[in-house]
């Protein structure tokens, strides 16, 4: 099989990786720069999970091959915090209860941060409409809901 090289900035952070044609941007993330916040689940692009924000656009990284993010700039769950620090949307989802087992949470958290970049202050139909491409098993939507809305000015 055939190796690319690429750059990409992640996080803030300039890296240079060989990928093989067939791996996606979630392999990369997970499996080459070993930042495994980003989860897998469906592989289908229909659960969210794998949701890292591209160029400041939301993206569903299974779906994604690593070579299209040559030359971007890919944010994930790692690069949310600044300085130890939780970011105003982690705080509100703990304050929430926004989250149960916490795997879907990344994919959420990615999403709403998109959201509130470009609405600062959504409606409770713009946040569920946001989030409504993002699967979770355990919470019922309600307290992520509530959270983006207490992250929102």
């Amino acid at each position: 099989m055939s190796s690319h090289r690429l750059t990409v900035t992640v996080n803030g952070t300039r890296h240079e990786a060989s990928v093989e044609a067939r791996n996606s941007l979630a392999d990369l993330l997970r499996d080459t720069l070993g930042l495994t916040g980003t989860h897998l689940a469906c592989e289908h692009g229909v659960c969210g999970s794998c949701t890292v924000l591209l160029n400041g656009e939301p993206v569903r990284s299974c779906l994604m091959l690593a070579v299209q993010a040559k030359g971007t700039a890919v944010e994930t769950i790692e690069g949310v915090a600044a300085a130890g620090e939780l970011h105003p949307l982690q705080q509100a989802f703990r304050d929430e209860h926004s989250f149960q087992c916490g795997f879907c949470t990344p994919g959420f958290l990615m999403t709403a941060v998109a959201l509130l970049r470009d609405n600062p202050s959504p409606s409770e139909a713009d946040v569920r409409e946001a989030v409504s491409g993002n699967l979770c098993r355990c919470t019922g939507y309600e307290s992520v809901v509530r959270g983006v809305l207490r992250a929102s000015t």
